[in-house]
């Protein structure tokens, strides 16, 4: 493996006695114990976080998809033994510290403070989930004095989902603003999907072992017609996570809306085995036959022998895929050139399971008033932190913002890193207490 991908931009990091961890064991360890990671415990995955125990929260969706990384990295190590060496590193770690930290930067109240920080930093460089990620390991978490966890340049590479920055992918004229928070429509405001341009130079240095070619063509995007333009291509790690991301959704995500009873028999019937039948594949056919007792069924081993095994069918159908079989395609950097991807049949029953999750949870009108609820509070928290930041702001970010001020650099983006940076709890409170009268009780400074 090219020495350029485990380097780290601060090169000179603390040595420790005996310390005979790998590059990636270290990116690992400084993931799990970041502030950042353990926020993930209270901010909402699915189902609103705090509603229930069994809920699962992006700090649990986060270490089940990490497990399921992992083995779709030891499938792929045992199926294409002869591409083993030149990909994949001796363990798993890798892997695993991209799935811990993917869902990093993903604000409170899920889409809605997504899109409610997208629309309040409309005019200074836009919110997104993921470019927020790559921010927060790359620059805000204090394991460094400038580059946050300074993680190594592979692990950075995995978790830029879309290779792009925002300004070159946002669609143009931004819409209308309405008069009114409570008038803002989520669906006029989704974020282009990319990194923010305040990060362009830690974006420039990830990607500097990449050929010119390869970098051109890496950042290549796709334009869409009235809507954002997209990115095309990612790593082979990035897309081992991505794939390990949507069973987590897709499976066990179903998994909390079936317990809980969110979701009923005959829907799932409905909407999903029917779907599944008409897929031409033995196993699914077979598998199908008994799906729907397995998991509506009362005893809560049976549903969980019936999660597994979809899936361990899904992590063993997955395969590499050579980009350059494409003719249009020629990556030189190994790391492009080969993606993790799921065969046909199997890539249509994740999407069945996927959209299902989406249509009859996610779309539950009971969730998007919770994500509307969501969307106001950031959207007001940021309005007031806003308009008087050395009043409001805590110290340690107060001083982020003077900084930014004198170095006129986007002070907007302190602010933005802040309200994200929130679990659903911090910034109910906090909103609590500088809105309403009853909400006056002492909040921890962070």
């Amino acid at each position: 493996m090219n020495e350029l991908w485990s380097q780290r931009k601060l090169a000179s990091v603390a040595k420790r006695q005996n310390d005979h961890r790998s590059p990636f064991q270290r990116d690992r360890a400084r993931i799990l114990h970041s502030a950042a990671f353990r926020r993930l415990q209270s901010k909402t995955q699915v189902m609103g976080s705090g509603q229930s125990d069994f809920y699962r929260t992006r700090l649990t969706h986060s270490l089940e998809a990490a497990q399921i990384g992992s083995g779709i990295s030891a499938q792929l190590r045992n199926k294409h033994a002869q591409l083993s060496a030149e990909l994949f590193p001796d363990d798993e770690n890798l892997i695993e510290s991209i799935c811990l930290a993917h869902d990093i930067g993903h604000p409170p109240f899920g889409h809605g403070g997504e899109v409610a920080l997208n629309y309040m930093m409309r005019d200074h460089g836009g919110f997104e989930g993921n470019g927020q990620t790559f921010r927060i390991v790359s620059h805000l978490e204090p394991f460094s004095e400038f580059y946050g966890m300074n993680l190594s340049r592979r692990t950075l590479l995995g978790l830029i989902k879309y290779p792009q920055l925002l300004t070159e992918l946002t669609q143009l004229p931004l819409p209308i603003a309405p008069d009114t928070f409570r008038q803002l429509k989520a669906a006029d405001w989704h974020p282009a999907k990319g990194l923010y341009s305040d990060d362009a130079e830690m974006f420039a240095w990830v990607l500097s072992p990449l050929s010119p070619a390869d970098r051109t063509l890496f950042q290549s995007i796709k334009n869409t017609k009235n809507k954002h333009n997209k990115t095309i291509f990612k790593s082979l790690d990035c897309s081992i996570m991505e794939l390990a991301d949507d069973i987590a959704y897709g499976i066990h995500d179903l998994e909390d809306a079936i317990v809980t009873g969110v979701v009923s028999q005959q829907d799932f019937e409905q909407e999903v085995i029917t779907k599944l039948k008409a897929i031409d594949e033995a196993w699914l056919q077979d598998y199908c036959q008994r799906l729907t007792a397995k998991l509506f069924n009362e005893q809560h081993y049976i549903q969980k022998e019936a999660i597994g095994g979809l899936v361990n069918y899904l992590i063993t159908e997955i395969y590499l895929d050579d980009l350059n079989e494409n003719s249009t395609i020629n990556f030189t950097e190994p790391l492009l050139r080969y993606n993790a991807k799921l065969p046909v049949n199997a890539a249509k029953a994740l999407q069945i399971f996927k959209d299902f999750v989406f249509s009859f949870v996610i779309k539950q009108t009971s969730i998007q008033q919770l994500e509307y609820r969501g969307q106001q509070i950031v959207m007001e928290l940021f309005e007031a932190l806003a308009s008087d930041p050395t009043r409001l702001l805590p110290k340690h970010t107060k001083q982020r913002w003077l900084y930014a001020k004198a170095h006129n650099l986007n002070e907007y983006r302190v602010i933005s890193d802040y309200v994200s940076g929130m679990t659903d709890d911090y910034a109910t409170h906090l909103y609590q207490r500088l809105f309403l009268p009853s909400g006056a009780f002492p909040l921890s400074e962070r």
